[in-house]
C-alpha cells in the first residue's frame, strides 16, 4: 500500500505533460490511474488516420481534432473527478515562458524533435523544475531524469544533425536507396509540384527535338493543352534517360564505378496508358487520388517491377495535373499524402534500376523519405510507466533512486530495461554549466543572416534571437520593435560580418541570447579562409560546446537517413550493434547501478575504456524517434543489484 508521503505527492503535484501523441496517450492515461490530479497538456497537432494504431484515446470520429482536447476529453470520462487542462498549441509560444514553467512541480516530455526537447530543457532549467525526458524508435526506449544541479540536462551529450548527403552523390552517383529517395523528394518533387524557379540538377534543357523546340528553356514545363501522358513519357524520358546518357558521358566518373543505365519509356511501356485504364475522373476529394488504386495495385508491401513503377510513375503524374492542378507550384513533399508518396516511390524505384540498387515498397520508401520508424504500442506503454514512476521519485524528493532507464530489444544479463544513476551536469555544456563558445567563419564573405540560420537558429535552437558586440545590438527579433529598429536589423541580416557596426573580425566575441529561453552564451570569432565543402557544407564550424568522444579507427559508425552518427554498444552487455533510422533521441546502455562522475573527464580527453560505464558513455547511442515510446522489462532486478554492482 502506498505510504501517506507518497499519496501526498502525487496528489499534491502540479504536472505539465509536453506532447499527446504515442508516448502521450500513454502517460496521462497511466497519470490519471495513478492519482494525479492535477494535469496539463500542450499539444500542437491535430489527430491523423495513422495515429489510430498506436494512440488508443483517439477514435475515427476524432480525426482532425485537437490531440489534447481528445485526450482530455477521453481519460475524463473513465476518471472525471479528477483537472485536465489541454491547450492546442506549440510548446514554443511566448505565452509558454519561465513564469508558466514555474507553477509545475515536474515536466514531462513526450516530444518528436531535438528543436522542441532542447527548448523545453532550458525553460524547465530556468524555471528550476525537474524535466523527465523520453523517446522510442521501434522496440528501443529510454527515460532520463534532468534536475538542475543534480544532474546533466537534455544538452549535456551531443545531440549530433541529421545525416545529409553531398549534392553530387545525390545527382549522379547514388549507392543506396535513401540516395535515390532524396533524389525523387528533394529534386524531382520539388522541380514538377513545387517552385517552378527552383533551380536545381533537373533543370536542364531535353535532347528531344520534338519537345526541345517547343520548350527550349526547361524540360520540365508543360503547355497547358499538351497530352498528359506524353508530357510524362517525356519527364521519364528526360530524368531516366536522357540525364543519365549525360551523366555516362563523363568517362572519369565511372573508372571505378558501375555504369548505370539508360532508361526509356519506350522501352518498359510501349502503349499508352489510357487504353488500358481510361480516363481519369477530375474530383475535389484529394484523398480519393491515388495512381495505385486506379491500377488495381493494392498491397504497400509489395515490390513493384519496373513496368509497374512506371506505370504508377505516369499515373500519379497525371493525377496531380488532373485533380490537384491549383497546388501545382506550392507543393512540398508530405509522408502523409498518399500520391505524392506513391510518385515518389514510383521515381526512386527507376533510378534505383537505373543504378543497379535493389527496389522497395511503397512502405519502405515512405519510411525513409518520412524518416519514419514504426511505433510499436507496447513500447510506449512501457515508457509511459517508466516516466511516471521516475516523476513520484522527483515529487518525493527522493534524489538517490533517480534512474535513466534504456529500453532494448534483445535481453543482457537477462534484462530488457537497463537502468543507470544519471551522470552529474557536463562542465563544458554551454546551457547548464554556460562554457563559451568558438565559431570559425569567413568574416570578410558570410553574412549575419549565415550566422543567425546556421549557427544561432539550426546549431543552438534559439527562437527569438538577440545577439550583441559588446554593447551594439546587432540583431533582434520580437514584436515591440520599432519599424526603424525592424528595418536596420533587417539591412544587418544581409551584411558580411565584417561590415557590420561595428565590425565582426577575428577575436570578436559576440553574446546571443534567447529571452524567451532565459538562455545565454558568448561566441569567439576566429576568422578561417577556405573550408571544405564536403566535411564542412556550412562554411562555418562551431566548437567547445560538447563534443563527441574521440573515435578509434576500428570503431565501427553507422548512419541512418536522417538520424545520427552512433557506435556500437558496450560488446560486454552483450549487445550488438543497432542500425536504425530514427528520429533524434539520445540513448544508449550503461551497466545497472553505474555513475559517471565529472572527475573521470577532462575537457578533449579520451576515456579510459576499463569500465562498463566509461566505455557507455563514449559509446552512447543517438537515434531519431517517433512520437512514441518504448520499454524494456526486468527480469530478476531490485535496487539493491545498484549498490551491489556499483564499480569501485
Amino acid at each position: 500500500m502506498a505510504s501517506l508521503q507518497h499519496s501526498q505527492a502525487i496528489k499534491g503535484a502540479k504536472v505539465l505533460m509536453v506532447g499527446a501523441g504515442g508516448i502521450g496517450c500513454e502517460l496521462l492515461k497511466t497519470l490519471a490511474l495513478s492519482d494525479f490530479q492535477d494535469i496539463h497538456i500542450i499539444d500542437m497537432d491535430t489527430i491523423e488516420v495513422s495515429n489510430l494504431n498506436r494512440q488508443f484515446l483517439f477514435r475515427q470520429s476524432h480525426v482532425g481534432q485537437s490531440k489534447a482536447k481528445v485526450a482530455r476529453d477521453a481519460v475524463l470520462r473513465f476518471r472525471p473527478h479528477i483537472s485536465i487542462t489541454p491547450y492546442h498549441a506549440n510548446a514554443k509560444d511566448s505565452n509558454f515562458n519561465v513564469d508558466f514553467f514555474k507553477q509545475f512541480n515536474v515536466v514531462l516530455n513526450g516530444l518528436d524533435n531535438l528543436d522542441a526537447r532542447r527548448h523545453v530543457n532550458r525553460l524547465c532549467l530556468a524555471a528550476e523544475v525537474p524535466l523527465v525526458e523520453s523517446g522510442t524508435t521501434g522496440f528501443l526506449g529510454q527515460v532520463t531524469v534532468h534536475v538542475k544541479g543534480k544532474t546533466e540536462c537534455y544538452e549535456c551529450q551531443p545531440k549530433p544533425a541529421p545525416k545529409t548527403y553531398p549534392v553530387c552523390t545525390i545527382t549522379s552517383t547514388p549507392s543506396k536507396f535513401v540516395h535515390c529517395v532524396v533524389w525523387a523528394k528533394d529534386l524531382l518533387f520539388a522541380k514538377l509540384f513545387g517552385d517552378k524557379n527552383q533551380d536545381n540538377d533537373l533543370n536542364v534543357r531535353s535532347n528531344d527535338a520534338a519537345r526541345s523546340s517547343e520548350h527550349a528553356g526547361d524540360a520540365f514545363e508543360w503547355s497547358g493543352n499538351e497530352d498528359l501522358e506524353q508530357y510524362g513519357r517525356g519527364i521519364y524520358d528526360h530524368v531516366f534517360g536522357y540525364n543519365i546518357e549525360l551523366a555516362l558521358s563523363n568517362e572519369e566518373t565511372w573508372k571505378n564505378r558501375n555504369k548505370p543505365r539508360p532508361i526509356y519509356c519506350r522501352d518498359v511501356l510501349p502503349n499508352r496508358m489510357t487504353q488500358q485504364n481510361g480516363n481519369v475522373d477530375i474530383t475535389d476529394d484529394l484523398s480519393s487520388a491515388s495512381a495505385m488504386a486506379s491500377l488495381g495495385l493494392k498491397n504497400p508491401q509489395d515490390i513493384w517491377c519496373l513496368m509497374e513503377n512506371t506505370k504508377v510513375f505516369l499515373e500519379a503524374l497525371k493525377l496531380f495535373f488532373t485533380n490537384r492542378r491549383k497546388e501545382i507550384g506550392n507543393l512540398s513533399f508530405d509522408k502523409d499524402d498518399q500520391l505524392a508518396v506513391e510518385f515518389v516511390t514510383a521515381a526512386a524505384n527507376i533510378r534505383a534500376a537505373s543504378f543497379n540498387i535493389p527496389s522497395h515498397s511503397l512502405f519502405e520508401a515512405k519510411g525513409i523519405a518520412g524518416n519514419i520508424v514504426h511505433a510499436v504500442a507496447t513500447t510506449n506503454a512501457i515508457v509511459a510507466g517508466l516516466i511516471v514512476i521516475e516523476a513520484i521519485k522527483v515529487l518525493k524528493k527522493d534524489t538517490e533512486s533517480y534512474r535513466m532507464t534504456y529500453c532494448l530489444e534483445h535481453p543482457s544479463k537477462k534484462m530488457l530495461l537497463m537502468p543507470v544513476e544519471p551522470f552529474e551536469p557536463n562542465k563544458s555544456c554551454c546551457v547548464c554549466s554556460k562554457t563559451p563558445l568558438s565559431l570559425e567563419i569567413n568574416t570578410h564573405r558570410s553574412k549575419l543572416r549565415d550566422f543567425v540560420e546556421k549557427i544561432v537558429k539550426a546549431k543552438l535552437g534559439m527562437n527569438s534571437p538577440l545577439i550583441m558586440h559588446a554593447t551594439a545590438l546587432l540583431y533582434e527579433i520580437g514584436d515591440d520593435l520599432e519599424e526603424n529598429e525592424i528595418a536596420n536589423y533587417t539591412a544587418n541580416l544581409e551584411k558580411v560580418l565584417s561590415e557590420l557596426p561595428p565590425p565582426v573580425t577575428d577575436g570578436t566575441v559576440l553574446t546571443v541570447e534567447d529571452l524567451q529561453q532565459e538562455f545565454t552564451c558568448n561566441i569567439h570569432i576566429k576568422h578561417r579562409e577556405e573550408f571544405d565543402e564536403e566535411k564542412e557544407p556550412d562554411g562555418m564550424v562551431l566548437s567547445g560546446w560538447t563534443q563527441a568522444p574521440s573515435e578509434k579507427k576500428d570503431d565501427k559508425t553507422s548512419i541512418g537517413n536522417g538520424a545520427s552518427t552512433s557506435k556500437s554498444l558496450p560488446t560486454k552487455l552483450g549487445i550488438t550493434e543497432i542500425d536504425i533510422e530514427v528520429k533524434e533521441i539520445s540513448g544508449g546502455t550503461v551497466s545497472p547501478g553505474t555513475k559517471r562522475k565529472l572527475s573521470e573527464f577532462s575537457d578533449g580527453s579520451t576515456v579510459d575504456q576499463s569500465s562498463d560505464v566509461d566505455q557507455t558513455r563514449n559509446n552512447k547511442k543517438t537515434q531519431k524517434h517517433d512520437d512514441d515510446g518504448g520499454l524494456v522489462m526486468l527480469d530478476h532486478w531490485d535496487s539493491n543489484m545498484s549498490k551491489k554492482q556499483r564499480s569501485p
